[in-house]
């Protein structure tokens, strides 16, 4: 299984297209002011936008991996980007900056390196073979 894509709900996409090509994402369908989708820069996941005049969720945080993550912040700034805080060490040992989008959505752009997929308290092979066994609802069916 592999995450395709996330959606979030927009009041003006035509103002989130804008934000997100600044962030580096590139348009690849465009239905606006309806409905756009974008491509990540690295990877194959897409991310997209859609028109909800009573948006108003924005319980969901959205991560981006980047590398370069003081570099990438400084340009953004640059920009007219407006952040909630700035690159900042964390204790789960990545690097990450915080902001919001137009309609609110909270986004973190981050630089994890190993850590994102491997921490020093990464669930073992065996632990998560047991856990699927004794789960139950086993989604490798």
């Amino acid at each position: 299984m592999n995450l395709n894509q996330i959606t979030i709900k927009s009041q003006d996409v035509n103002r989130a297209v804008r934000f997100y090509q600044k962030l580096g994402l590139r348009l690849i369908v465009d239905s606006s002011p309806r409905y756009v989708r974008f491509e990540c820069p690295t990877g194959d996941s897409t991310f997209s936008v859609s028109y909800d005049a009573a948006a108003k969720d924005v319980s969901t945080t959205l991560y981006f991996e980047l590398k370069g993550l003081d570099k990438a912040y400084k340009r953004l700034k640059a920009q007219g980007i407006n952040f909630t805080s700035g690159p900042q060490d964390k204790d789960y040992l990545w690097r990450e900056a915080r902001l919001n989008d137009p309609d609110g959505h909270p986004l973190v752009i981050f630089s994890a390196g190993k850590n994102r997929k491997n921490p020093p308290w990464k669930v073992k092979a065996k632990q998560w073979f047991e856990y699927l066994c004794e789960s139950p609802v086993n989604l490798m069916k």
